[in-house]
């Protein structure tokens, strides 16, 4: 845990959920309520607010209550966002972000070797920076950590390129959060999910509170919806698990694959809850509130999401790595939106696809959320989750291939 600096301590735990918890209130309150937070999106509001709070000193800048968020609130979310999900309509909507994911993927590979030849003069131990963060930047921060422990990586780097990533990837979610409402790319690209909601909302409300708006539900429907998410998290992390236990990790590579699929929590939890609910419609269709519960859920993450993003330690520990991986988020995105224009892939599918590979599918999903895009939230998790698997093969080719030339 860090050295104490921050007016509210790390363990301070009550006080410390009141704020995450109340800010994301405040976040979904000014998104209904004001037409230019509707613009913004609750979803800005909530990382710049939680952005502030960390960078004046407020709040810290690690807690185990943050680690609460990513380890429960997180996973509950996605089989609540997921009750309404025809399995059918994701399979058909993944077929399309696998290519445009793949391609951005693409993007981050391109991205790490420029910026690696570009930089690897001025920055010390380049090559295992590079392997972290081309990992990172195609699956998540499994694949991070997983890079970090293969190329047995100094301590004090791996926090200072953490810290870079952070900034880097909350300064992201920020832009790809907000080009939907910039008219040259609605100009260039189609919108289809955009264009639906907007047919649906009324003019004289905000499209956010026309989206929200109130719902019957009852102590029953609370009941089943906290009940069954728990259940499938508890069953799907559970086998999850097992299988990553029954494979050996160092096994030849169709195991090491298999082990990645079936040994994933976010994509066992996934497929499980698609699933169970192909398989008993009525049960879930009958289960109202799972998407309100869910969303706030992942609301809360945002404000995790903006935490960590110390702007001080950047400039004290990591500028050029900051640097580093400006550069390869950058012609992630180029290359991202240049293919889907090329191949005519709507605005949201590159969006969350970039997203995927940079944030990894919790973000892409929460974007998807927050932007109402509800029909890509399951497709978006299921291919994010399938980046982890690539990230780790990602990471140690590059990892490799630059250690040779140090």
């Amino acid at each position: 845990m860090e050295e104490v600096t921050s007016l509210i301590h790390p363990e301070n735990y009550w006080v410390l959920w009141a704020i995450l918890i109340g800010w994301a209130a405040i976040a979904i309150i000014l998104e209904q309520k004001f037409s230019w937070a509707s613009k913004l999106s609750g979803a800005i509001i909530a990382l710049i607010g939680a952005m502030i709070l960390s960078n004046t000193g407020v709040i810290p800048l690690e807690s185990p209550v943050y680690d609460t968020v990513w380890s429960y609130v997180v996973p509950l979310a996605i089989p609540l966002l997921l009750f309404q999900s025809n399995i059918v309509k994701v399979w058909q909507e993944s077929k399309r972000l696998l290519i445009i994911f793949l391609i951005s993927t693409i993007g981050t590979v391109a991205g790490t070797i420029v910026a690696f030849f570009l930089l690897k003069d001025v920055i010390p131990n380049l090559n295992y920076i590079g392997a972290m963060l081309s990992g990172s930047y195609t699956g998540g921060g499994v694949n991070f950590a997983a890079m970090a422990t293969r190329f047995d990586v100094d301590e004090g780097l791996v926090s200072s390129t953490v810290v870079a990533d952070n900034l880097l990837m909350a300064v992201y979610f920020l832009v790809l959060i907000t080009i939907p409402a910039i008219g040259f790319f609605k100009n260039k690209f189609g919108t289809p999910h955009i264009d639906e909601i907007e047919k649906n909302s009324d003019a004289s409300e905000n499209q956010a509170s026309s989206y929200w708006g109130r719902k019957e539900i009852s102590l029953r429907d609370i009941a089943l919806a906290i009940g069954t998410a728990f259940a499938i998290v508890a069953v799907s992390f559970s086998l999850a698990g097992f299988f990553s236990e029954l494979i050996p990790e160092d096994s030849n590579i169709f195991l090491t694959v298999l082990r990645g699929i079936i040994g994933d929590d976010y994509l066992m939890l996934t497929t499980l809850t698609l699933v169970l609910v192909a398989v008993f419609p009525k049960y879930f269709d009958s289960i109202s509130g799972s998407q309100e519960f869910g969303t706030f859920f992942i609301y809360i993450f945002f404000v995790v999401i903006g935490v960590p993003a110390s702007i001080p330690l950047i400039i004290q520990n990591a500028p050029l790595i900051l640097v580093f991986a400006a550069l390869i988020v950058f012609i992630n995105m180029l290359i991202s939106f240049s293919a889907g224009k090329l191949f005519k892939f709507n605005l949201e599918e590159i969006i969350l696809a970039s997203n995927a590979n940079i944030g990894g599918p919790t973000t892409a999903a929460a974007m998807a959320i927050s932007r109402g895009w509800t029909k890509l939230v399951g497709p978006i998790l299921i291919i994010g989750t399938l980046g982890y698997i690539i990230g780790n093969y990602v990471g140690t080719a590059l990892g490799v291939w630059f250690t040779s030339m140090m």
